[in-house]
């Protein structure tokens, strides 16, 4: 019965060539011709680079890699990630607080803005008319109770002219002068609108009716005047700070 031969791994075999071998019964011996092939027949492939050979068995070293990988690890790799997520939470933490900080200032400074439009439009109307009106009868009352709306330079800038300008033209020609925020047609609010407000300054528009009446004048004369009007915000409430003709 014929016996095959195992697949070995030769050393000496030459690179590139192949070789067969032929088992059978009553093989003659080293150095006499090879009888025809009269079995199976095994070709033997050489080792080399892309052969066959067994893959390396895993060292010590290749275990600790996988090991910075695990659950639970403590080593330096895993200490590194963990500070940086520690890292971001902390940059996200602070990003968001910042944020959530900004939008609350901005609508507590938008609050306030829409309270002083209302404080600063009812201040600029009672105003109006007792800055703008004046009576040569009783002057240091008028004046007196307009310097109490005013504030900041203008206040000092309206007692100068008053005292110097106004004042005695009104008491030689016995002018007076009656001022009104001018009403709609149809009734309603008088005719004043805020143009611009912050917490603290506000500037309001107002539509003047006055009424001049002197020793110049013939009968009495109406102006309908635009009036721009700056108020600030002080510890006594709103005050007058600017007052412009448009």
């Amino acid at each position: 019965m014929a016996k095959t031969t195992n697949r070995s791994r030769g050393s000496g075999a030459a690179s590139g060539t192949r070789r067969t071998m032929t088992a059978a019964a009553g093989e003659e011996a080293a150095g006499q011709p090879e009888a025809p092939p009269a079995g199976r027949t095994l070709l033997i492939a050489p080792k080399d680079e892309n052969g066959w050979d067994d893959p390396p068995e895993p060292s010590p070293e290749s275990f600790d890699e996988r090991k910075e990988d695990e659950p639970g690890s403590g080593t330096p790799a895993r200490r590194g990630r963990r500070r940086l997520f520690t890292a971001v939470l902390c940059v996200l933490l602070v990003a968001g607080l910042v944020a959530a900080g900004v939008l609350g200032w901005r609508y507590r400074e938008g609050a306030r803005a829409d309270e002083a439009r209302g404080q600063a439009l009812a201040a600029a109307r009672q105003a109006a008319p007792v800055v703008l009106s004046y009576d040569y009868r009783h002057l240091d009352r008028d004046f007196t109770a307009a310097r109490a709306r005013l504030t900041g330079h203008f206040r000092a800038e309206y007692g100068k002219t008053t005292a110097t300008v106004v004042g005695p033209t009104a008491r030689k020609y016995h002018g007076t002068v009656k001022a009104t925020v001018a009403q709609p047609t149809g009734g309603g609010s008088p005719a004043a609108s805020v143009v611009s407000a912050s917490p603290d300054h506000a500037v309001v528009l107002l539509f003047v009716n006055q009424v001049t009446t002197s020793t110049q004048v013939q009968g009495s004369r109406v102006d309908l005047n635009r009036v721009r009007m700056t108020l600030a915000r002080t510890a006594e409430g709103w005050k007058v700070s600017a007052v412009d003709a448009l």
